[in-house]
């Protein structure tokens, strides 16, 4: 589902050059559900920009579902990312003049995935799924930020992408509710989709098939966690 061939990202910074990732390779599967773990400036967010398409790599390749991402258009990849990545983020990301229901259509209307009479109900059917269709016609400040971050997931999957990429989605949430949140994430998984996340959290690690941590833009270890087993080295 995504690879990543000998990848490297250089930023230009006031202090000099700065190579955010060094030469990374990575393989996903369909239907994994991945960690990706790290110091602050080790490189997760990086890593992430490069497979969605946000960033382009200095060099190297970046191949998801068959898609060449480094290669596409700046308008091109726009489209593609709305159509194959559900994009999850810490702070919700929620339009804040838009009601709920009106920020979970937005990507259908970016990408006219539905005709127009079918999308309110495309909404509504996602947010029963994250179980905050009540809510729907609200606008997104009247909410707590569990049930933002649910309208957040429930944008994310308004395309039905294969790859949701979720960037410390429970950062901002308190324990309880960063436990509803991931267990919205491991039923996706279980349906499914592809799913990384960015996390600091170490219950969630545990409870993930795969974690992989980064350090100083390179991948130092990939541990694989088959479910009721060990944890072995992949």
């Amino acid at each position: 589902m995504i690879e990543l061939k000998k990848v490297v990202k250089t930023y230009q910074t006031a202090a000099g050059e700065f190579t955010a990732l060094k030469a990374v390779d990575l393989q996903v599967s369909e239907g994994e559900f991945i960690a990706v773990v790290g110091k602050s400036g080790s490189g997760k967010s990086t890593l992430l920009n490069m497979l969605t398409g946000i960033d382009r790599p200095t060099s190297g390749e970046v191949q998801v579902g068959g898609t060449a991402v480094h290669s596409l258009s700046e308008g091109s990849v726009a489209v593609w990312r709305g159509r194959n990545i559900g994009l999850v983020f810490q702070f919700f990301q929620l339009l804040p003049t838009l009601t709920v229901v009106e920020n979970v259509i937005l990507p259908i209307d970016f990408c006219n995935t539905l005709p127009p009479r079918l999308r309110r109900n495309r909404a509504m059917q996602l947010l029963e799924q994250v179980g905050i269709a009540d809510q729907a016609d609200k606008m997104p400040a009247a909410l707590s930020g569990g049930q933002q971050q649910r309208v957040a997931i429930a944008r994310a999957l308004a395309n039905d992408p294969p790859i949701i990429v979720a960037d410390e989605p429970t950062g901002n949430l308190d324990s309880q509710t960063a436990e509803s949140v991931y267990q919205l994430l491991e039923n996706l998984a279980a349906m499914g989709k592809t799913i990384l996340v960015v996390t600091h959290e170490q219950d969630l690690t545990q409870r993930l098939n795969r974690t992989i941590t980064l350090s100083d833009g390179e991948i130092v270890e990939d541990l694989l966690l088959p479910l009721g087993k060990e944890m072995a080295h992949a």
